[in-house]
């Protein structure tokens, strides 16, 4: 009874083993690692920023041009796409101009030795990319004189209105592209320009490239 008993638990055991190994292995499915996609954060233009400008400029009204030289300061305000900004400027100047005087068939000349800006500015930021207008006060002086006279020499005031782009350059380092038209007004050179001369203006178009550092 004993020999029966054992033969009956070896006999299930087997069976057992059998019925095991027909259920098929469940199947392991390795899904693919993916890199994490890296989030870009957009290029903010908010902050001061210092910088340097070197362009050329040439008379509006008749003849000449020179070069220019200095240095800027300002800020942007970025509010979502449209960035506002404030900038000034101010630079030596070699823009020599030759006109004919009003009232006469003499040449006069009217000379820039220095020119500063300040400027409204609102742009379009492209990520690292930002086109711009902008606008505001001209300042600076303008010699003007006949050959033969003494000539004048006066702090002018007046307007002035352009256009640009910047560009985002590495760490905080920026780069810039810009036209400016610039109006000085007239200048009374009176008899100091001899009889007849009148009043003599400066206008000028300008096209300029700078670095600014940013803060």
């Amino acid at each position: 009874m004993k020999r029966l008993f054992l033969s009956g638990v070896a006999l299930a055991a087997l069976v057992g083993s059998a019925s095991a190994a027909d259920i098929p292995r469940r199947m392991v499915v390795e899904r693919p690692v993916t890199a994490p996609v890296p989030h870009v954060v957009a290029y903010n233009w908010t902050g001061f920023y210092v910088g340097l400008n070197a362009g050329w400029g040439w008379a509006a009204d008749g003849d000449g041009s020179g070069g220019l030289i200095g240095g800027t300061l300002g800020y942007n305000w970025q509010m979502n796409q449209i960035v506002f900004g404030v900038e000034t400027d101010i630079a030596w100047s070699g823009i020599d101009t030759d006109q004919r005087c009003r009232g006469g068939a003499r040449r006069c000349e009217v000379n820039n030795d220095w020119l500063g800006t300040a400027r409204g500015r609102i742009g379009v930021a492209m990520d690292r990319f930002m086109p711009f207008i902008a606008g505001g006060l001209a300042y600076g002086d303008v010699d003007a004189r006949v050959r033969g006279f003494p000539g004048r020499s006066d702090t002018q005031a007046g307007w002035t209105l352009g256009a640009g782009v910047e560009f985002a350059l590495s760490a905080p380092w920026t780069a810039k592209l810009e036209y400016l038209y610039v109006d000085l007004g007239d200048v009374g050179c009176g008899r100091r320009c001899g009889p007849g001369t009148g009043n003599l203006d400066f206008n000028a178009h300008i096209v300029r490239a700078g670095v600014n550092y940013r803060f």
